[in-house]
């Protein structure tokens, strides 16, 4: 169904019959009446692999008659995970050269060198330990693409004061099992959307938990809810690193997407946060609201002239629980991939490394969302979230904590409710559970 979907073929009558026999893998598939026949020689080393890698044979099986009835190939060929990286990791750690096996999956040359430089560039910071994260879910207004849990500040006002005592009982009773994270993030929604004093409390308890940690990323957010007195806060209690994110550029789109500022509050918010020396991350997504690559085009330049740390670039996909997938089923965005080549392009030009990658479903072309860098400004927590190295403390409403097993290719999760009053009614049962989830 996965490869349907990829195809838009999701409705069609497709039969599938497998089996398997002394290290081959054999798939016939029936579609329009006709049946092709695969074989693949494969010998797995246990059950687990045994399971990937029928499964990996058939999507490919399907991939491989829906590109010839269609005469579509797709960028990331068969491959439908989250984490093309990830499986390129894996293949490396049996001894295999992952560019192998990407190519029988069809994926295209140059996500494979993408893949490739990725892999490179986050080999210094593959240290794996623990990361925290803290969800403050409060918004100015929420954008039509968004899925979070996030509401307007307004409609929610009445429990950030409660809200924020029970993050901060949290954080504090995290203290032995956060210790020695290398990276925080305050995330949301757009944290910036609080008062200075109100971060003050969360940030002041970060650093009684971790003291010394490498990396504080801050997700401030939108830019109209930038001020000095929050990014002199920030300063004072060790942040490192500020996330604005515009999406775009171009006023017209903003106010489509419902966002509530100007391309020009963008840049006013920039330089107020590079005053204070915080390394910036910056945030772009191609493929909203009807832009043409030209436009997209001209977000990425005026973000690299600003000469951000990090540039994110994200291909709009349709998510659960956001506004834009209750009105469209299937995103067919005019130009995306140019959008996206023309992003890998300027930004290699402009001296930005690509250090995380992933995908998600419903994303426009089958694309994906890729993290820039300047040479040795990789944020740490995105690479170790993104790509799974670390352990996961997260703390909040929708805050999902995870458990990295690497030896035994297993990850457990340990998920807080979503929505804020239920959040807020069962704090002291969240807490006992996450304690006893990290022992």
């Amino acid at each position: 169904m996965e490869v349907l979907r990829a195809f838009g073929k999701e409705e069609d009558e497709l039969t599938h019959y497998f089996s398997y026999s002394g290290g081959r893998f054999l798939n016939s598939i029936e579609y329009n009446s006709k049946f092709y026949d695969f074989e693949d020689d494969f010998e797995p080393r246990n059950d687990i692999e045994y399971k990937r890698y029928a499964k990996r044979f058939a999507k490919l099986a399907v991939y491989s008659v829906l590109s010839a009835v269609t005469g579509v190939s797709l960028p990331w060929g068969a491959l439908t995970g989250i984490r093309p990286t990830k499986l390129a990791y894996m293949e490396r750690e049996a001894g295999r050269d992952f560019v192998t096996l990407f190519r029988k999956m069809q994926v295209s040359a140059d996500n494979i060198e993408l893949v490739s430089r990725v892999l490179a560039e986050q080999e210094p910071y593959r240290s794996g330990g623990k990361s925290l994260y803290v969800s403050l879910p409060f918004c100015p207004t929420k954008c039509d693409y968004c899925s979070f849990i996030t509401a307007p500040i307004d409609k929610t006002r009445e429990y950030v004061g409660e809200y924020l005592d029970c993050v901060i009982k949290e954080i504090t009773s995290s203290a032995g099992i956060a210790a020695g994270a290398r990276s925080v993030y305050v995330g949301g929604g757009t944290p910036f959307v609080l008062g200075a004093k109100e971060l003050g409390r969360i940030y002041a308890t970060i650093n009684a938990v971790l003291p010394d940690c490498e990396e504080f990323t801050v997700e401030a957010g939108r830019p109209d809810t930038f001020s000095e007195e929050k990014l002199s806060v920030s300063k004072e209690h060790k942040v490192t690193r500020i996330c604005v994110n515009p999406q775009s550029f171009n006023d017209s789109t903003l106010a489509a997407i419902g966002r509530k500022h100007t391309a020009e509050q963008t840049l006013r918010a920039y330089e107020q946060a590079e005053k204070f020396g915080f390394d910036i991350n910056i945030d772009l997504i191609a493929g909203l609201a009807e832009e043409t690559p030209e436009d997209f085009a001209y977000s990425l330049r005026k973000a690299i002239e600003l000469s951000p740390a990090d540039i994110t670039v994200h291909t709009l996909s349709l998510k659960a629980g956001a506004k834009l997938k209750e009105n469209v089923k299937r995103l067919n965005i005019a130009g995306i991939e140019e959008m996206i080549s023309l992003s890998r392009e300027l930004l290699t030009a402009a001296g930005y490394r690509p250090y995380y990658l992933y995908r998600q479903k419903y994303q426009a072309g089958g694309l994906e969302n890729v993290g820039w860098c300047k040479k040795g400004k990789a944020c740490l927590y995105n690479i170790d979230v993104m790509e799974e190295f670390a352990d996961n403390i997260a703390v909040g409403a929708n805050a999902v904590s995870k458990r990295i097993f690497a030896k035994d290719e297993r990850i457990e999760r340990c998920a807080s409710p979503k929505d804020i009053p239920t959040y807020l009614s069962k704090i002291d049962g969240i807490i006992s559970r996450r304690i006893e989830f990290f022992k």
